[in-house]
């Protein structure tokens, strides 16, 4: 059984991720960056070279590596649960928690973060605040229908985040010994 976490960039997938990997012992993978050592590319540059339709194939593919592992602790891309045969993945080998935070914390966060501002495309041709409220909507019965849970990130810290996640996730691990 792996621990994944899905949610839309910025809630702090890849942050709390690590915390709980320590916590756990177990190794922390992002599939952003697994998928862009595959590729050899940013995944601006998947999108500009080839388009979303090739880069969401490229992480259908790494989905399903990662979910076929075994005690790890995944952060899924954003759109990860787009698909739906990267539902099924998650929900196969994963006790999946669904980060959240309202659009103008994301925005707010992204907008700090100057990595992730040159690495990810805008994916629609809204301003971002309207991207992400229109992104939210239409991913939101999909995180909903991945996860196993739910924490709201936007009043934690990412170590609050990993607290509340590791108390739903511990008792998952001794019932599987």
């Amino acid at each position: 059984m792996n621990l994944a976490l899905v949610g839309f960039r910025g809630v702090g997938k890849s942050h709390v991720a690590r915390l709980l990997g320590e916590r756990l012992g177990w190794p922390a993978v992002d599939a952003d960056v697994e998928l862009q050592t595959r590729a050899q590319q940013t995944i601006a540059e998947i999108f500009a070279a080839d388009g979303e339709q090739a880069f969401r194939d490229l992480e259908t593919a790494v989905v399903a590596d990662l979910t076929q592992r075994d005690q790890q602790v995944i952060a899924l891309g954003g759109g990860a649960v787009l698909r739906a045969e990267n539902r099924a993945a998650i929900r196969s080998n994963c006790f999946t928690v669904w980060l959240t935070a309202d659009a103008e914390t994301i925005l707010a966060r992204i907008s700090a973060d100057t990595a992730t501002a040159a690495q990810r495309p805008g994916l629609t041709d809204k301003q971002p605040l309207d991207e992400i409220q229109h992104l939210l909507e239409v991913r939101e019965p999909l995180y909903r229908e991945a996860a196993d849970a739910i924490v709201d990130t936007q009043t934690r810290t990412p170590e609050e985040a990993a607290d509340e996640i590791y108390q739903l996730f511990a008792p998952k691990i001794e019932s599987a010994s």
